[in-house]
């Protein structure tokens, strides 16, 4: 207190303090309030470590997205196995199915295109449950699947290659709309590229069978024995069986 003046002290500094008149000032009390507990951190010891701190874990992308790795990769050879058995049990050269396989994956049996298509023959979740395919990464189930659905698509529209490839790719109810082939760039081409390729393999598979039939011809002749004294004079040639009309995969 200071004469007529008293301070009170607000904080524990020097500076924190008000003046107001002794005379307002009625009467003192003794604070009797319990000093505030300030809540102090543990000691950090080896029996009490410091809490680690977690980093952020990144992001991941839905296991859902992602193929399964069920189903292994398969080498040509064996996609071609069983491309040849679908082939047979739907009627369909199974060089067209490998034309459309190459177009549609590239032959990748985990390919996922962006609207969602899956597998070699890269089935649409939808069409693969009407197909009865469970799972369109498994390689047998999507290419008997995928060949199932190019049948019927080629019964459809009278074996019109082209009309059912559209449809394969846009839609049958795109091949509707517009009464055949869709004015879609994206369909255009792809069925130009597959024809293309189809054609390739054929007119390889033919200069094959040219080769192997010239090769049995000179065999043939080659085979024919020479007359001598006390033979027949028919001569007598070797005979080779005929391979088959298109080259074996």
């Amino acid at each position: 207190m200071a004469g007529a003046v008293t301070r009170l002290y607000l904080t524990d500094t020097a500076s924190g303090y008000i003046e107001i008149p002794t005379s307002e000032i009625e009467r003192f009390e003794l604070d009797t309030a319990p000093a505030p507990v300030q809540s102090k951190a543990p000691a950090i010891t080896a029996a009490n470590p410091a809490p680690r701190v977690q980093a952020a874990q990144p992001a991941l992308m839905p296991t859902a997205a992602l193929p399964p790795k069920t189903f292994s990769i398969l080498d040509r050879a064996a996609v071609d196995k069983l491309v040849n058995g679908a082939g047979e049990r739907h009627q369909i050269d199974p060089d067209f199915i490998s034309s459309v396989i190459r177009a549609e994956s590239g032959f990748n049996s985990r390919a996922v295109s962006k609207k969602g298509a899956q597998g070699l023959m890269q089935l649409m979740p939808q069409t693969a449950s009407q197909l009865g395919v469970a799972n369109s990464f498994d390689p047998n189930a999507n290419v008997e699947g995928g060949t199932k659905y190019l049948r019927e698509l080629l019964g459809k529209y009278n074996f019109d290659v082209a009309k059912a490839l559209a449809a394969y790719n846009a839609g049958p109810h795109r091949v509707e709309q517009y009464r055949g082939v869709p004015p879609y760039y994206e369909t255009r081409a792809y069925i130009a590229r597959i024809i293309r390729d189809f054609n390739r393999q054929k007119l390889a598979e033919n200069a094959a069978l040219r080769a192997k039939k010239t090769s049995t011809a000179h065999s043939a002749q080659s085979g024919v024995t020479s007359h001598r004294p006390g033979q027949s004079k028919t001569p007598v040639a070797k005979t080779l069986p005929e391979g088959p009309q298109t080259a074996s995969r």
